[in-house]
């Protein structure tokens, strides 16, 4: 059982991780969803005309931005979700697992093989898919969301279909088949790969420099960094298409098919 002291460690350091890492996320996640699309007219002399909105071309380029227009409450767009899904990771933690293996970090997965390890991040995936697509609705929105208000933040991320049956937003085109292939590429490419190139790291412990080859271990470092080639199109992929919006029927648009009093009542919340 952990003492006080244990807890107030873990409260302080879990606190501390959220302040850094929000506002890095955020940033990540707005820039994965935007784009710079350029004008559908042509100047004067016969070219296209300049892209229509802000060019932002690198990360800390976004992150700036959101803070000169939104501030530090713009940085933080996202935190309740976080938060909560953060909690709950940590308390099934302090459940389930001992003391003594949180503090000195003995705990780790059981071995189950690439089938094994495949079906259980699949699982997770399936399981952490509807949080995924709120937190990266929350921090694109354009709405100042209340943080203690789930109710009608909800409101104003999911549509009335959504929220009607929440099994559709498994069902948004292209969403599961991008975090498949995200998954299917770490697992069964980059995870087959390791082992074939260095068995040594999956043995318990920690391996000695004579075990490792300098050689085998510059090709895998390679490979994982020629992989992001793969990788970060899928997560731009998975991102843009988690804050499209579910309808009923594809001629209708999110305000059209909002009730009428859940439209006035986000407008309220929106302008406070």
């Amino acid at each position: 059982m952990l003492s006080l002291t244990d807890i107030l460690v873990l409260v302080a350091s879990l606190a501390i991780s959220l302040a850094i890492l929000v506002p890095l996320t955020g940033a990540l996640v707005r820039f994965r969803a935007h784009y710079n699309p350029k004008g559908l007219q042509l100047d004067p002399e016969g070219g296209v005309q300049p892209h229509t909105g802000p060019v932002i071309t690198s990360f800390f380029a976004m992150l700036m931005r959101v803070y000169k227009i939104e501030g530090w409450p713009g940085l933080y767009k996202g935190l309740m979700p976080t938060l909560l899904s953060t909690s709950t990771v940590t308390l099934f933690l302090l459940i389930f697992l001992s003391g003594s293996n949180l503090r000195h970090g003995t705990y780790s997965t059981p071995s189950t093989g690439v089938l094994g390890t495949l079906a259980y991040s699949l699982f997770a995936m399936l399981i952490s898919l509807p949080e995924t697509i709120i937190t990266d609705r929350a921090i694109t929105t354009p709405y100042k969301l209340p943080y203690f208000n789930a109710i009608y933040s909800l409101r104003v991320l999911l549509t009335p279909t959504e929220r009607r049956r929440p099994w559709t937003l498994y069902l948004t085109p292209g969403l599961l088949a991008a975090q498949v292939s995200h998954i299917a590429y770490i697992v069964l490419g980059l995870r087959t790969v390791r082992h074939l190139l260095l068995p040594e790291l999956a043995q318990p412990g920690l391996p000695s420099k004579e075990d490792i080859s300098v050689v085998r271990l510059a090709i895998f470092f390679v490979l994982a960094v020629a992989s992001t080639a793969v990788l970060t199109p899928l997560e731009v992929i998975a991102t843009r298409l988690a804050i499209q919006r579910n309808h009923a029927a594809p001629e209708f648009n999110s305000v059209s098919q909002e009730e009428e009093g859940d439209t006035e009542e986000c407008g309220r919340i929106c302008r406070k």
